[in-house]
């Protein structure tokens, strides 16, 4: 076992971890964080995606020591407690979540394109969320949730 230290949504954290710990079980077997999700484990179907210091990726396949030192964002994050991410308004106002499963992925991907990209086309929100599947949509209210979303942080 070894001791990673990071830092998730803000919060400093030690934990004790094995070689081939993946940080989704850091996440969620750990630290209790529920919004990645367990899908694939094969980084295929985006519903683990978390901000790595900014940046998107899979947490199931993201080994744990990787991020020693590092900060983990994921959907619980995105706001201060009590309040709602606009990208989180836009899902629900245009329904972008059917069952849910796959939503904090995809918000998440979404999070990341907004951040580097806030005036996104239609082409380049699809772009972005292509490696998020979800299986209850037709992804288009997702697309016009995150358009929405990004007008809203505009202002």
């Amino acid at each position: 076992m070894q001791t990673l230290e990071l830092t998730v949504n803000g919060q400093g954290y030690k934990v004790e971890v094995g070689l081939k710990t993946t940080l989704l079980e850091v996440l969620r077997d750990k630290l209790h964080i529920t919004s990645p999700k367990v899908g694939c484990n094969t980084g295929d179907c985006g519903t683990c995606s978390v901000l790595l210091d900014g940046v998107l990726v899979r947490s199931c396949i993201t080994n744990a020591m990787s991020v020693q030192g590092k900060s983990v964002t994921t959907l619980e994050g995105i706001t201060e407690p009590g309040d709602i991410h606009p990208l989180q308004k836009a899902f629900h106002e245009h329904y972008g979540s059917q069952c849910g499963f796959c939503t904090p992925g995809m918000i998440m991907a979404s999070k990341a394109l907004l951040d580097a990209n806030p005036s996104p086309t239609r082409d380049e929100v699809k772009e972005a969320l292509s490696g998020n599947l979800c299986r209850c949509t037709g992804y288009v209210k997702i697309i016009d949730s995150v358009l929405a979303a990004a007008d809203e942080m505009k202002g």
